[in-house]
């Protein structure tokens, strides 16, 4: 892959690759899985590894983690710093943030499979609940998995419980 070097026309924001502007990659996450579902996942940095199992309410044996699990985990962890970044930009204090996640697997009922996506928000430091659920639906617009999403599965977001 051909990419501009520095004092070339792309712009810190972008990169030039074989003749087509895209934007800069910031960061690139990468990991090995072998057996699937009933398997084991590694990232490339070492910093996670996991043993895969089908949990026990899809017939398998449970004791590991799958790729909802895993899901549901990387979703909350960047919907809470796309939180954050909003924030800062309203010049708001949300205080501690925590999310709740949930992600379900279901039958298409063509033999595939769909997921869907609840993140349940709690953001004590804002007690105005109109302020709150604008920095919910603000991350929801920037959270990468959001945008990866959007249009895919059905995303509901909730503000300690309730409907936003």
């Amino acid at each position: 892959m051909e990419q501009t070097g520095e004092g070339d026309s792309a712009s810190a924001e972008t990169l030039e690759l074989k003749g087509v502007t895209v934007a800069k990659v910031l960061y690139t996450a990468s990991a090995h899985v072998t057996g699937g579902r009933n398997g084991h996942g590694k990232s490339a940095d070492g910093n996670l590894e996991v043993d895969l199992r089908l949990p026990e309410e899809m017939g398998g044996t449970g004791g590991g983690t799958n790729p909802e699990e895993l899901f549901a985990i990387g979703y909350a962890a960047c919907f809470e710093s796309a939180i954050g970044g909003v924030a800062r930009r309203e010049k708001v204090e949300p205080g501690e943030v925590s999310i709740d996640s949930s992600v379900s697997l279901s039958p298409t009922g063509d033999g595939g499979f769909q997921l869907a996506v609840t993140l349940d928000v709690s953001i004590p430091g804002i007690t105005d609940r109109a302020e709150a659920a604008k920095l919910v639906h603000g991350a929801h617009l920037v959270c990468p998995y959001s945008n990866a999403t959007r249009g895919n599965i059905e995303v509901t977001l909730l503000l300690d419980g309730e409907p936003i």
